[in-house]
């Protein structure tokens, strides 16, 4: 099931400067974290479904390059980010 425009908004509210603040690291953290965890199941069902795979991939990816640029920029926003949407590191 995609993501509906209420789900962002609640992300870019909570995790964002203000309602329209889509481009913080955090935002899109937040966005990617629920997108991958609502990918994850279907891979349970569907083993031999290597392209949608290789997209679930790229989508970590880009999440632990925006998680590592948020370390380096400022730790505790990193530290909270992770704490609040359970990503282990």
């Amino acid at each position: 099931m995609p993501m509906t425009k209420d789900q962002k908004a609640e992300f870019t509210k909570k995790f964002g400067k203000g309602p329209a603040d889509t481009g913080t690291p955090e935002v899109q953290i937040a966005i990617l974290t629920a997108h991958i965890n609502e990918l994850s199941p279907h891979f349970n069902a569907h083993k031999k479904d290597h392209h949608s795979r290789l997209g679930l991939l790229k989508m970590v990816g880009k999440r632990r390059k925006l998680l590592d640029y948020l370390m380096r920029k400022d730790i505790e926003r990193y530290r909270k980010i992770i704490q609040e949407l359970d990503i282990r590191k």
